[in-house]
């Protein structure tokens, strides 16, 4: 289904609270309250989630410049969270543009979920008890 203005806000508010939780668990330092960037064992990564129904990841070629990988966790349907570590460099050769005509449209690389198990490395699994597990589920 496509994304509109609402369910986008509703993803972002997700992205941004499971971001958190993620990187916390993680041991990641966020560098910034307005995004998922964060420090993980010295890199420069960027933390992206989706809920168990969504199967990509989207980046914006701002950050991508400033990043050494991207962090994706992904809902499992035990509420858990695979996650996955793809270098930066893989993320833009298998990126897609993004096909939305809003905001983002021409500024966002998209990668799918079977990519990141393809090409990524696999980091462990993290559930988290906070916000983000109700917020858009």
């Amino acid at each position: 289904m496509p994304q509109d203005k609402r369910s986008g806000e509703e993803g972002n508010t997700y992205g941004h609270e499971c971001g958190k939780e993620i990187a916390a668990a993680l041991g990641a330092l966020k560098l910034n309250p307005a995004s998922n960037e964060c420090l993980l064992n010295g890199d420069r990564v960027v933390i992206k989630c989706t809920h168990k129904k969504t199967n990509s990841v989207g980046v914006t070629y701002e950050m991508l410049k400033r990043i050494r990988a991207v962090v994706g966790a992904f809902e499992e349907k035990d509420g858990s969270y695979s996650i996955m570590i793809l270098p930066a460099e893989d993320y833009i050769v298998h990126m897609s543009e993004t096909r939305s005509r809003g905001s983002s449209a021409g500024k966002v690389g998209i990668v799918s979920k079977s990519l990141f198990h393809q090409h990524g490395r696999r980091l462990p699994s993290v559930r988290i008890q906070g916000k983000a597990k109700s917020a858009g589920a």
